[in-house]
């Protein structure tokens, strides 16, 4: 039996600490420890050639703040590729990137390896978004202080799209949002009632099709 060729997970950032303690814990977790995918953390000051590591410096043109250099972003992606013939695509979080939705999800998780790359500070050289990354993403219209929690919003999104994380294929196909941006319908468990809230009579019916007429009728 052919065996599915493992997901590689890169997040390049000035903060490599932060990363592990979300993706190691649950389904991601889980996920790794099967071999669907591997997740490592990267800090960004290895790419370095200057005594104090420095991974920013002031904007030409004046302004406030301080940018991220390009140089490390472009020596970290050079390092990190995979061999030839492995199917990379590179990821810079940005609050002016696009939105990224399901569908990004889905065909990003068909790719062999993805490298994430995270902004601080004011933001990142242009050049970065220009000559290094393949695209860039926002998660929302407001400001972060960093794109680590961009990227583990992402990895997370994405790696449930891949075959056997979520260890049900009827949870996958079911998902809160599909490409056409429709919502799950609500849901319930026990008890019955509480605090005189009751569930809808309709899901204890035990008649499946009425019951799957409510639920795509009513969409939250």
């Amino acid at each position: 039996m052919h065996r599915a060729k493992k997901r590689l997970i890169d997040v390049v950032t000035i903060f490599p600490e932060t990363i592990a303690p979300y993706t190691d814990a649950s389904i991601l977790g889980r996920a790794q420890k099967k071999s669907l995918i591997k997740i490592s953390s990267h800090d960004l000051r290895n790419w370095t050639t200057d005594k104090h590591h420095k991974v920013d410096d002031t904007p030409y043109g004046g302004g406030a703040g301080m940018l991220m250099k390009v140089e490390p972003f472009d020596k970290a992606v050079k390092s990190l590729k995979g061999r030839k013939g492995i199917k990379t695509r590179v990821i810079l979080t940005s609050a002016s990137g696009k939105l990224f939705t399901q569908k990004d999800a889905r065909r990003l998780a068909k790719y062999d390896q993805l490298i994430f790359l995270c902004g601080r500070y004011e933001g990142v050289d242009h050049r970065v978004e220009e000559h290094v990354a393949d695209e860039s993403f926002s998660i929302g219209n407001y400001v972060l202080t960093g794109g680590e929690l961009p990227a583990l919003v992402m990895i997370d999104a994405i790696a449930r799209m891949v075959p056997g994380v979520l260890g049900s294929k009827e949870s996958l196909e079911s998902e809160s949002h599909d490409e056409e941006g429709l919502l799950e319908y609500p849901q319930y468990t026990k008890p019955e009632v509480y605090k005189k809230w009751k569930v809808p009579r309709v899901l204890l019916s035990g008649d499946h099709k009425k019951i799957e007429e409510w639920k795509k009728k009513n969409p939250r």
